[in-house]
């Protein structure tokens, strides 16, 4: 399944790596990018590994989960699976997921 990465995600995306990068270094930040990106590769590929949001507003909405980060996503009608949003586990991740929702 091609995968799609939305652009609240992709912003999602460029901050994670921007934090990872200055916290530590560019090559830590370059292989937690790929890291969640290979996640993504992996879930498009076993649908068994996904979870549904179980908000009835976010109907069709599903995710994983990455090391500390939750990736959501859901099945466009083109047959890819587009990425809405990464968010770290401390974020206020019903508020935070509502927003990105809301600019796919």
């Amino acid at each position: 399944m091609r995968i799609k990465i939305l652009p609240p995600a992709e912003s999602r995306l460029l901050a994670i790596w921007r934090y990872t990068c200055k916290r530590w270094d560019e090559e830590q930040a370059d292989s937690y990018i790929a890291g969640l990106v290979a996640a993504v590769e992996e879930a498009a590929d076993r649908p068994e590994s996904w979870k549904s949001v179980r908000d009835p507003a976010l109907h069709g909405v599903w995710f994983i989960r990455f090391r500390h980060h939750f990736i959501f996503f859901r099945q466009l009608p083109s047959g890819c699976l587009g990425v809405i949003s990464i968010l770290h586990e401390s974020m206020d991740i019903p508020r935070r997921l509502e927003e990105d929702t809301n600019e796919t």
